[in-house]
């Protein structure tokens, strides 16, 4: 350095001092994002991973119980979102909020069985978008909700979409070698038979499962195999950027997965549910009994709390398959860094919603309560997040769809539908900017829409009876005060229902459930 200094020196002064300028410039340059700043490049990939029925039951949250050390380490390594909400507790209408950047109560998609394509024709897919700019886009796994009449979408792939089984067993006395009601459902078995059958009178599948078998021999374990391989192939091109959905399907139930993730957890050491009786005052549609558990045994329909043996088995299982997914994930980030590919890849993992274990005597979603809504979002970006950061604002799911597009730096950054969401990237690039104070999410019970503003602070929810909308109910919860939704506030803290109200009052009107 000596050495060149006098040489510029005694040569030309003027030339000495622009060379040290660039040497200044370009040291800062890589100090700040290494050799390359891939923000301003238009060629980041993405790998999105999407899990199904995943609460925040890791140790990135706070679970001092779960064992998930590859996502805690993906979180540690960008932006941890604390508050993330998905905009439906249901599994098609979720990945259709994600894939559309629109709520279901924008698009009237509320429920399974009817497929958007049939609605919306030309909408442009989260997907579709990186493919109409010169992406290579793919999906392996549980990504749209394939089942219950709902099928894939080929638009928004560049290849064929590879599927595997959600509903899965090893075990002859699982499933008495017989379809099961889930498995006909998820295979969509009256779409494609020429025999239609009544799927509720089929036999029930075992609710878990944990023989000494490979990971491989589950579909998550099979999905990672091929994500890697199709990882391989994706990284050897160059000049063509790819978009790689990898749907996970644990913890889904049935708690199918190998003795080793049981092995890692004591049943009588997990936490059990402390509340399980509806909070007070809440109207008694807006708690769910029975609906998509009674499809497996041993649970008994006609009982309306499960005894403490079967809660620690479900909440065990439960466990078991989070820990199992989460291994799964880990050997495909390994990849990731192995092809040196986190250097210009985005990657998101998103939980399509959450998962009642017991609380308010609940299993599975399908509720407007938190333990159903809340989802775990990791979003790490070069150039863009850093290492071991949170973000403690409000998000739902539609605001992935412009966060992408912008991340992406793609040209066409809107779609040719309107997008429900807000990019997140102001608050990715300053955690400080007040982006968004409050979600909307939605859920019908028993013919009453439920429209959710859930805050910082509180969720209040209006329940509009669907063929009397004169009929209307609210709940309001203060999570300061009562985590656990003990106790419906809405008629004690008029001012606070009406706050939140007015914010409801500002989105266009719900539409109608668009049926068959």
């Amino acid at each position: 350095m000596v050495n060149l200094i006098m040489v510029c020196m005694s040569s030309n002064f003027k030339t000495f001092l622009r060379l040290s300028k660039l040497f200044l410039v370009s040291f800062l340059f890589e100090g700040i994002y290494g050799q390359v700043n891939f923000a301003d490049q238009n060629k980041l990939n993405v790998i999105l991973i999407l899990v199904d029925d995943l609460k925040p039951t890791l140790g990135i949250y706070g679970d001092s119980f779960s064992k998930s050390p590859n996502i805690d380490r993906l979180a540690a390594e960008g932006l941890r979102f604390n508050l993330a909400y998905a905009n439906q507790a249901v599994c098609a209408p979720s990945r259709y909020n994600l894939m559309l950047g629109k709520r279901s109560t924008s698009t009237g998609l509320y429920r399974f069985g009817v497929n958007f394509r049939d609605v919306y024709p030309e909408i442009e897919t989260l997907p579709q978008i990186f493919k109409n700019n010169g992406y290579h886009t793919e999906s392996i796994g549980k990504v749209y909700h394939i089942g219950h009449g709902n099928i894939n979408d080929e638009q928004s792939w560049s290849v064929p979409h590879r599927s595997d089984k959600v509903i899965e067993y090893i075990l002859p006395k699982s499933n008495n070698y017989e379809l099961t009601r889930e498995e006909a459902y998820f295979e969509n078995y009256n779409l494609y038979s020429k025999e239609k059958i009544d799927i509720n009178k089929l036999s029930r599948g075992a609710a878990w499962e944990s023989p000494d078998v490979l990971d491989e021999a589950y579909a998550d374990g099979r999905i990672a195999r091929h994500a890697i391989n199709r990882l391989r192939y994706l990284s050897q091109s160059k000049n063509q950027p790819f978009f790689l959905a990898i749907g996970f399907v644990r913890p889904h139930l049935p708690f199918s997965v190998p003795k080793k993730y049981w092995d890692l957890y004591q049943k009588d050491k997990l936490p059990q549910p402390q509340f399980e009786r509806p909070p007070k005052d809440a109207p008694k549609y807006a708690v769910k009994r029975g609906g998509e558990i009674n499809n497996f045994r041993p649970i008994d329909p006609s009982k309306t709390l499960l005894s403490k043996e079967l809660k620690q088995n479900l909440i065990h299982g439960y466990y078991a398959s989070v820990s199992y997914m989460d291994e799964q994930m880990g050997r495909v980030m390994k990849e990731v860094k192995r092809l040196k590919l986190d250097k210009n890849t985005i990657i998101i993992l998103w939980g399509d919603h959450g998962w009642h274990l017991g609380d308010h005597g609940i299993w599975t979603k399908h509720t407007n309560y938190e333990q159903a809504t809340r989802i775990p979002l990791i979003i790490k970006a070069p150039g863009y997040t850093s290492k071991n950061t949170q973000c403690n604002q409000t998000v739902e799911t539609v605001d992935l769809y412009p966060t992408l597009t912008d991340l992406a730096n793609l040209k066409r950054k809107s779609p040719i539908h309107k997008l429900d969401g807000k990019s997140l990237v102001p608050i990715i690039k300053d955690s400080l900017i007040d982006l968004k104070d409050h979600i909307y999410h939605s859920y019908i019970r028993k013919g009453n829409l439920g429209e959710a503003i859930r805050g910082i602070r509180y969720r209040m929810v209006r329940w509009t009876n669907l063929t009397n909308k004169n009929k209307i109910e609210y709940e309001l919860y203060d999570y300061k005060e009562d985590p656990s939704e003990r106790i419906n506030i809405a008629k004690e803290r008029k001012k606070i229902l009406n706050f939140f109200l007015e914010k409801l009052n500002s989105y266009p009107a719900a539409k109608k459930p668009i049926l068959k």
